[in-house]
């Protein structure tokens, strides 16, 4: 599924409380704008039987309190085994997700730093790591830009 049609689903999902979709669309440039620095069109996202995301921590190695919590998300159902031990754990599932979702939902995935995508099948070396505060800034600003729009009268001239 392409991007638009990504982003006209989730606006077509949104409560329908006269806010939320306008505010999808309000972004949904944004959103667009990281998908399409990334491969796949969908990821595969570890997830519980209650469908929350599984979390890992890194640690920096010069400096073990210097932690971080990503999700990552896989271009392939193989590659979940590659870091994790999930196809051991019978309460953990592999879904795939869209990417615009994954995006959308990171915006307000509080415990979570960052996304970690893995572009390339059967390898972790190449990865993108999209940054949770990196994406609500360009939220904030899309956001912005579209209240300063609207705030314009139309009979301005």
């Amino acid at each position: 599924m392409d991007l638009e049609a990504q982003i006209q689903l989730l606006i077509d999902n949104a409560p329908h409380d006269g806010i939320t979709p306008q505010l999808i669309a309000a972004i949904a440039l944004a959103l667009s704008a990281i998908a399409q620095k990334l491969r796949y069109p969908q990821y595969y996202i570890l997830q519980s039987l209650k469908e929350d995301w599984v979390l890992t921590t890194l640690s920096n190695r010069a400096n073990p309190k210097l932690e971080k919590r990503v999700i990552y998300a896989f271009p392939t159902l193989q590659d979940v085994s590659l870091i994790s031990s999930a196809g051991l754990d019978p309460q953990l599932i592999a879904t795939a997700i869209p990417v615009i979702n994954i995006l959308f939902q990171l915006v307000a995935l509080e415990p979570v730093d960052s996304i970690v995508f893995f572009e390339t099948p059967g390898t972790t070396t190449n990865a993108i790591e999209i940054p949770r505060a990196d994406l609500q800034n360009l939220v904030q600003q899309k956001l912005q830009q579209n209240k300063s729009h609207k705030s314009i009268p139309p009979d301005i001239a």
